[in-house]
C-alpha cells in the first residue's frame, strides 16, 4: 500500500495520543498532533504523495516537540522538599565514593521522578534506597538492606 488514506492518519493520532497516557513523557502527544494534521491536510488534498504527507507529518510533529521543549517544558533546576523524607527509590546510576548518582523515586516530586543521589557508601544500580536527607536538588541515600 503506496497510499496512506485521512483515516489511517486520524487512527494513527489517536493511537500514539492514547500511547502517550502509558508513556508519561509528552513526546508521543506531538507525534499524535502531527498524525492528526496529516489527516486534516489530506481531507483538503486527497491525492497527496506519501512522501509528502511523510515529511508533514515528521516536520510538524519535530516543530511541536521543539516548541515544548524551548518554551513549555517545566524546568528540571526544582528543589527537593522535606515531604520526600523517607520515600524510597530505585538506584539507577551507581553511587559510589567519588561521584553522584540517581534514583527513580516511587512516585513524581515537583514533576520529576529521577533525582541526583549521593550517599556515605557505594550502591548499585538496581538497589533499592530510603531518602534520608536533601539539599537543593541533590537527595541523601541510604541502602535499604545495607
Amino acid at each position: 500500500m503506496t497510499q496512506l488514506l485521512w483515516w489511517h492518519w486520524l487512527a494513527l493520532g489517536l493511537l500514539l495520543s492514547i500511547a502517550e497516557l502509558a508513556v508519561p513523557s509528552l513526546i508521543l502527544i506531538w507525534f499524535g498532533a502531527g498524525a492528526l494534521l496529516v489527516g486534516l491536510a489530506l481531507g483538503f488534498f486527497p491525492t497527496m504523495a506519501l512522501a509528502g504527507q511523510l515529511a508533514i507529518w515528521l516536520s510538524t510533529s519535530l516543530a511541536f516537540v521543539a516548541i515544548w521543549f524551548r518554551f513549555f517544558r517545566p524546568s528540571d533546576a526544582q528543589n527537593a522538599s522535606a515531604e520526600m523524607l523517607g520515600e524510597v527509590g530505585l538506584i539507577t546510576h551507581a553511587i559510589d565514593g567519588f561521584g553522584l548518582g540517581r534514583i527513580r523515586l516511587q512516585r513524581p516530586y515537583g514533576g520529576r521522578e529521577e533525582w541526583p543521589a549521593d550517599a556515605e557508601q557505594p550502591i548499585r544500580e538496581g538497589e533499592r534506597a530510603r531518602v534520608i536527607s536533601f539539599e537543593g536538588e541533590r537527595l541523601t541515600v541510604t541502602p535499604l538492606n545495607p
